[in-house]
């Protein structure tokens, strides 16, 4: 693996992430880098920052009754839930609630509500909260359960994203590929570092990764 660097948002200087270049694979994708996103979901102070720049597209356009959080962005939820429901006469949540929850996932894999959260979804305006999108796989799953239990996507936000959109939803994210220089995924069984003989430095996943 080569040396780690530190990539800076756009939009706001006190959002960093740190980056490691090398070949690592996900449970859906190949990647040439590691993001290394735990700070901006785990530390109270980066994860207010980083809700308050993903609030932008919503705090005065969207009507949002609840945000479902994956990948371990339940903190940012929560911050994402304060922004949008602050006081201001263009703020549309102002003075509503705006509930916050998690799916679980089955032994088949597959993303529930318990009985208790499903009224939170049902006919409900639903931002959709996830950590990074690469191939979209996760993302396409979230989709499938959240029409099945009839909620209304409003929109999709991100720590980072590799493709702009996932079908006809635009994805709101902190950072994106064009933030990495040489940033490439590759669907499993199409890699090409892997026809480059390149051998895998680890496994990663929303939280961390493991080297081989």
């Amino acid at each position: 693996m080569e040396e780690t660097f530190i990539v800076t948002s756009p939009q706001n200087a006190n959002i960093v992430m740190a980056v490691t270049p090398g070949h690592f694979t996900t449970n859906s994708s190949h990647v040439s880098h590691y993001l290394d996103l735990r700070t901006l979901k785990y530390s109270a102070v980066a994860a207010a920052d980083v809700a308050r720049e993903l609030a932008a597209p919503y705090i005065s356009c969207e009507e949002i009754d609840t945000i479902v959080c994956m990948e371990g962005t339940e903190i940012i939820g929560a911050y994402l839930a304060e922004e949008l429901m602050q006081e201001g006469p263009l703020v549309i949540n102002s003075d509503e609630d705006i509930y916050v929850v998690r799916p679980m996932s089955n032994l088949n894999g597959q993303f529930v509500f318990q009985n208790s959260e499903r009224a939170v979804i049902k006919n409900k305006n639903v931002i959709l909260l996830v950590s990074s999108v690469s191939s979209g796989k996760t993302v396409y799953r979230a989709l499938d359960f959240l029409s099945y239990y009839g909620g209304n996507l409003i929109g999709i936000s991100a720590l980072f994203a590799a493709v702009p959109n996932i079908g006809e939803h635009e994805i709101h994210s902190v950072f994106t590929d064009e933030d990495i220089p040489n940033y490439r995924f590759y669907r499993a069984g199409d890699c090409a570092l892997c026809e480059e003989g390149r051998k895998l430095d680890g496994i990663a996943n929303y939280g961390g990764y493991t080297e081989l």
